[in-house]
């Protein structure tokens, strides 16, 4: 059985890390280059940057950003947000990268995971899909645009597609559970990890340590992804991976 994950995510907007709720009312939670550098040093295995007002602004993600912060870690390190073309992984990947996330752009146009795929490496090419729960179909939507706009595309129908296109990794973002610190979407996380063989990051509602072993177990997830409770120090890695391990889950 592989080892599961811990992972803190960096949400950047204007050079600053930031969290809200259900994708709404941001606040400052510090600088990406620091905190980053804090994880690495604390246990974290992976992190994620993403620059979250990047696909709605139409420009790049901030390169300077990805290279200072690349500097101060030796964790891998994903990056997403504003990579719409094959230039831009490769920039991204120079500026330090491990892993490049990608999800409007991959709604938009499916061909860019393939093509990511060839030029890199699937290990390289992680499709983030942001999902909702549509009553109306009694299944989970994606969102694009920071979850901003909906698609009319179904969530599993999507994860075996980018699966088959050459994606190495499927990080999921609840948005009903995002920020709510209510627990992670056991049911759509369960879901995406039945509908692919790849790892299946896990991410939105973690509050609490026991949230963690219930995506792990319940939910399947190959990793566990959080903002809020790491940031603001809430529940510190060490602490979390001692109790996972007493709750016999395999981690890093």
């Amino acid at each position: 059985m592989l080892t599961k994950r811990i992972i803190p995510c960096l949400d950047v907007k204007d050079g600053r890390v930031v969290k809200g709720v259900n994708f709404e009312n941001l606040r400052d939670a510090g600088d990406p280059v620091e905190l980053a550098a804090l994880y690495d040093k604390e246990g974290a295995d992976e992190l994620v940057f993403l620059d979250i007002s990047a696909s709605v602004e139409g420009r790049a993600t901030m390169v300077e950003v990805v290279r200072k912060t690349a500097g101060e870690i030796a964790i891998p390190f994903t990056v997403g947000g504003g990579i719409s073309h094959v230039d831009d992984m490769k920039r991204i990947l120079r500026a330090g990268a491990d892993k490049i996330g990608i999800n409007t752009a991959a709604v938009l146009n499916p061909q860019l995971v393939s093509e990511g795929a060839r030029r890199f490496g699937s290990q390289c090419i992680v499709v983030a899909v942001d999902a909702k729960y549509n009553e109306a179909w009694s299944e989970w939507e994606v969102y694009t645009h920071g979850g901003r706009k909906a698609t009319g595309v179904r969530a599993l129908n999507w994860v075996k597609q980018a699966e088959a296109l050459g994606a190495g990794e499927i990080l999921l973002t609840s948005m009903d559970a995002d920020g709510t610190k209510d627990g992670f979407d056991l049911p759509l996380t369960a879901a995406v990890a039945d509908a692919v063989r790849i790892p299946v990051i896990a991410s939105g509602g973690a509050g609490t340590k026991g949230h963690f072993a219930e995506v792990f177990t319940q939910g399947k997830a190959d990793a566990g992804l959080a903002a809020t409770i790491f940031h603001y120090k809430e529940i510190s890695i060490p602490e979390l991976k001692q109790d996972l391990k007493q709750k016999g889950v395999e981690i890093r």
